[in-house]
Formats: C-alpha cells, sequence, structure tokens
C-alpha cells in the first residue's frame, strides 16, 4: 500500500479558523475565491511536512496556528519504521503528525503521538510528499536545483560513484588545508621551534628533579637558623634531663619532679589499685621523657652552621625560580612543560617530511577524483539524455508539442562537492529557437508547465506517494490549462495529487472537489472548507468560468468540462 494524507485538520492559520480535509486518495482539486485562503491550505500541508514556521501566518487573534494530518501507511513498511525509530506509533494503518506555530514563533511538532524535533518531519516527508508552492518555480531556476533534479532521476546508478567521490573529495579538502598551514606558517613553525629549543636547553642545563625544590626550601630553613635550632634543642634538653655540665643538683628537670612524683605514688601504690595504676602511667612518661630528651641531645650535636652549604643551596634555588617564572609552578610542572615542548618539537621537525607524505597524498587524490569525476560525468550524461527526451514528451502532452527541453553539462573549473558538472536546464520553445536557459527561456506559465512535466517524469524514476502543488497552472489557460488538468489526472493514477488551482479546466478533471469558502463576521474574514458534490461542482465551476453561479452559459460549459474530463478518466 502507498502511504497518502486521509485528513487534513487546520487551525487559526491565515484566515482559516477551523477547517478539516477529507482528501482523496487520487486528485484532489481545492479552488475558491481570492483571499479566501487556498494557498493557506498548501501552507498547512507544508507545516505538516517540517515547513519554515513563520508566526505572521497564525491568524488575528489566535495564540497559536494547528495542523493536524492522518495518513495512511503501510504496518511495518518503510515510514512505519521511521516513526518507530523516532519514538512514535502508527496505530492500525494510520499515523498521526501535528505540528504548531505559537504567534511568537514558537514550533512544535508531534509524529505519532510523541513530540519530535522539526527536522524529523522534514526527514520524514523525503519519502512521503513533494510540495511545490509558487516559489518552486523560481528556485528550478538555480543550477544547483537543476543538478540535484538530474542526479535525483539519474537515481541508482549514480548513488554508488557520487558516494566515492564525496569520500575522496572530503579527504583531498581535509589533506589540503593541512598542506596550506604547514607551506604558509613556515615563519611561524620556525619560531615556534626556536622558542621551545631555547626552553629545553635552559632545563636541561638546570636539570631539575621533581620535589627538588621543596627540599632545598626546607634545607635552607634548617642552616639559616641552625644556631636558633640548636639552642632551642639544648634548652628543652636541659629542661628535661637537666644539664650535667653545671655539676649542681636543682631536681627541677622534668626527669627529677617525674621520679618523685613516681616516689611517691609508689609508696602507698598497696592501699589503692587506682592510684597504682597512676604510678605505672608515671613510670610510661618517665621513660618517653627520657627518650625525647635523648634525642634532642642528639639532634643539638647535629646541627651544624654551614655558610658554604647555605650558600649553595640558595643559589641552586635562584636556578630553578628562573625555571618556574617561565614553565611552571614547581619543578614538575617545569618537567611536564619540558616534556609537551619535547613532543611538539619531533612534530615540528617532521614537518619536511609530513609535507612531502602530504604532497603525494595530494597528486594522488587529485588523480582519483579526476577519474571519479569523469565516472560522475559519464553517469549524468546518460541521464541527461533521458531526461531531456522525458521532460519533452511530457512537454508535447502538455500543449507545448514543438518544445525541447536540453539538459546541458559543462566542467567546472575546480572540483565541488558534487563533482566537476555543472548543469543547466535550456528550454527551446520551437525548432527554429536555440535552446535558452529556463530563466530566459521560458515564460511564467511554460515554467509552471516544465515544473509539471519534471515532477510527472520523477514520478515514474522515482516515485513520491503524494504531490502538493500550489497554482502550477499560474499564466496558463485555454488549450494548456485542460492539458495540465490530464497529466495532474494521469500523475494521480500512481500517486495521490492536490492542486490549488484557479483554472476550472485543471477542476474538472479532479476526483474530489474542495472548495474554500469565505465569510464575513464583522470585521474578521473567516473561511471553512467544503466538499462539493456533482450540482457543487458545476456551480464552482460556472462561477470559475463566468463569474457567476447561474450564468445558464458557464453551467453549460461546466458539465461539458466535466463530462469531457470524465470521459478521458474512463
Amino acid at each position: 500500500m502507498r502511504p497518502r494524507v486521509e485528513e487534513v485538520r487546520i487551525g487559526g492559520l491565515g484566515v482559516i479558523d477551523e477547517a478539516v480535509l477529507e482528501l482523496s486518495p487520487g486528485f484532489t482539486v481545492v479552488t475558491g475565491e481570492t483571499g479566501a485562503g487556498k494557498t493557506m491550505v498548501v501552507t498547512g500541508l507544508g507545516l505538516l511536512f517540517g515547513g519554515r514556521a513563520d508566526p505572521s501566518r497564525v491568524r488575528p487573534g489566535a495564540d497559536r496556528a494547528r495542523v493536524e494530518g492522518t495518513l495512511l501507511v503501510e504496518a511495518g513498511g518503510r515510514v512505519a519504521q521511521q516513526v518507530e525509530d523516532a519514538g512514535g506509533e502508527v496505530d492500525d494503518g494510520q499515523l498521526i503528525i501535528a505540528r504548531t506555530v505559537s504567534a511568537e514563533g514558537r514550533s512544535r511538532a508531534w509524529l505519532g503521538g510523541r513530540t519530535v524535533p522539526v527536522g524529523t518531519l522534514t526527514y520524514l516527508a523525503d519519502d512521503l510528499v513533494a510540495v511545490h508552492g509558487q516559489m518552486d518555480q523560481q528556485r528550478l531556476l538555480q543550477p544547483a536545483r537543476q543538478r540535484a533534479a538530474l542526479d535525483r532521476y539519474a537515481g541508482e546508478e549514480l548513488v554508488k560513484p557520487l558516494r566515492a567521490y564525496e569520500l575522496a573529495y572530503n579527504r583531498h579538502r581535509q589533506v589540503a588545508g593541512r598542506l596550506a598551514e604547514l607551506t604558509t606558517k613556515a615563519r611561524e613553525r620556525a619560531q615556534e621551534a626556536d622558542v621551545l629549543r631555547f626552553g629545553l636547553e635552559e632545563i636541561e642545563k638546570v636539570d631539575p628533579k621533581a620535589g627538588e625544590d621543596t627540599e632545598l626550601r626546607e634545607e635552607e630553613e634548617r642552616l639559616s637558623h641552625s644556631d636558633a635550632l640548636r639552642t632551642a634543642a639544648t634548652t628543652a634538653h636541659g629542661a628535661l634531663l637537666g644539664d650535667p655540665m653545671s655539676g649542681a643538683e636543682t631536681g627541677q628537670d622534668a626527669i627529677s619532679l617525674l621520679g618523685a612524683a613516681r616516689a611517691a605514688v609508689d609508696a602507698v601504690r598497696d592501699f589503692d589499685p587506682a592510684l597504682g595504676g597512676l604510678g605505672d602511667r608515671l613510670a610510661e612518661a618517665g621513660y618517653l621523657v627520657s627518650d625525647v630528651a635523648t634525642e634532642l641531645a642528639a639532634y643539638a650535636e647535629s646541627v651544624d652552621a654551614d655558610p658554604l652549604r647555605l650558600a649553595a643551596v640558595q643559589e641552586r634555588r635562584a636556578q630553578l625560580a628562573g625555571l618556574t617564572r617561565k614553565y611552571g609552578e614547581d619543578a614538575a610542572a617545569v618537567l611536564e612543560w619540558a616534556g609537551r615542548a619535547a613532543a611538539r618539537m619531533a612534530e615540528l621537525e617532521g614537518d619536511d617530511d609530513r609535507i612531502e607524505e602530504l604532497t603525494r597524498e595530494y597528486d594522488e587524490l587529485t588523480d582519483r577524483l579526476t577519474a571519479l569525476a569523469g565516472d560522475l560525468t559519464r553517469v549524468r550524461t546518460a541521464a541527461a539524455q533521458r531526461f531531456g527526451e522525458a521532460v519533452t514528451r511530457e512537454l508535447a502532452a502538455l500543449a507545448m508539442p514543438h518544445a525541447r527541453i536540453v539538459v546541458q553539462l559543462s566542467q567546472a573549473a575546480d572540483f565541488a562537492p558534487h563533482g566537476l558538472d555543472e548543469v543547466e536546464l535550456r528550454l527551446s520553445a520551437h525548432p527554429a529557437a536555440p535552446p535558452l536557459p529556463l530563466g530566459k527561456g521560458a515564460s511564467g506559465g511554460e515554467l509552471s508547465r516544465v515544473m509539471l512535466a519534471i515532477e510527472v517524469v520523477f514520478a515514474g524514476a522515482d516515485p513520491v506517494p503524494t504531490f502538493v502543488f500550489d497554482e502550477v497552472d499560474a499564466g496558463v489557460g485555454g488549450k494548456a490549462a485542460v492539458e495540465i488538468g490530464r497529466r495532474l489526472a494521469s500523475l494521480a493514477r500512481t500517486a495521490q495529487v492536490i492542486v490549488v488551482t484557479h483554472l476550472p479546466q485543471v477542476a474538472a478533471f479532479a476526483d474530489q472537489h474542495l472548495v474554500v469558502e469565505k465569510a464575513s463576521d464583522g470585521s474578521v474574514v473567516r473561511s471553512g472548507v467544503v466538499t462539493l458534490d456533482h450540482e457543487g461542482r458545476v456551480k464552482e465551476l460556472s462561477r470559475m468560468l463566468a463569474g457567476l453561479e447561474d450564468s445558464e452559459l458557464g453551467r453549460a460549459h461546466a458539465e461539458e468540462l466535466l463530462a469531457i474530463a470524465a470521459a478521458d478518466r474512463a
């Protein structure tokens, strides 16, 4: 089953307050008076499939515009799988898509009951719908659009060589950029190498060790205060153990006092075990104080005032300070900088080898790109011939029997992301006329027919389930309008076609006719959408033909158009 749009609900969009469009699987036409809001139908469908949100389109007085669509899709098919991958659900073959645009410009989208980024709708639309507004005719004049149209027509035959070319092209650009950087910044690299080399030589000369600066700082503190440290240790030793050199027994040192305390307690410890425990602790304290006193004596003996060593330490610290001012906060950081600088030096010194290697790769990639671009040209040339002939046949069916489309390929001066080919569609309006670019060789009406012919060709080569056209018949009338109606009806045999038109000759060929009715409620204009029966279609076609719904001549002409269209479809 081919996916199709079953129903669209629009609210608060332009002049449309509330409208429901129940769409035919074949050819649906939308008509109405000027200003009734026909184009808002196409705008709504565009929003539904990820089109740009324009807050100016929100109906005055409404806080937001809303569009909700119900699509029929194949359960388990490609579209259903894409919806499931996005976190949405397809319920019994029905997919609900919704979009809102606030008056402040905020936009939200829902897919299968799940909030999704608007870009998800755009991605999904590639497999569902082709929306063509009046601006698409102008976009068709752009060379990039014309090349994209040809590539789309070439189809799978172009996919593999184009992918191979794109991979090679991206690598070619990377290599070219790197080469340019290496060759144009030689002076900057040389200056950087000199700075790094000087720093490494300076660090190597000093030869710092991790943690050395901390150790030297501590040693300088000891050497600078050696007399004070020795005096403090000697004084503390005397306080704990007395001064044996004095020859006097004062009994005021800590050891003597602790001994006296212990003797007093030991004399009566047998009378109370608690006091005995305190005596044991006094004994422990005596042993501890004696040990500390011994260590203080040894420390005092070890402290030595060495002016030469102090000067050497201070000089070494000054050397390290010179490094830490430039390369890091301490000796360890200086060594880390040296490691990074050495790695960078190796990289800079290897640039010449790297340039030679990249140059060789660049030349190889250039040769490969040239060959791959030639493959693309061959595929496009063959596709261009088929494409031009197919569109020319369609133009003959659109009342342009002598027109001819030529797809001209030329070579660009340099590689581009798509190859070397520049594509231009040219139109020869009659056999004697030279093929001219579409912008110069086609009128507005002819350009509309060219775009329709291209879509009909695409429908056979790369089918899209639903086509939406906004006044594709602009600037066309008479027999050409009838032929456009026929081709749209023909396109509707394999796809769903929705067309906004002002031409009765086109509207007569539709399987379903919707009219956008305009009503005035005071100063507010509102629109609604109505599905017409046969009598309603006669009246609407009569209005479109003669400007009068009840004109007998207009009604007769309308009946005739409907009869011709019905016979043609049959």
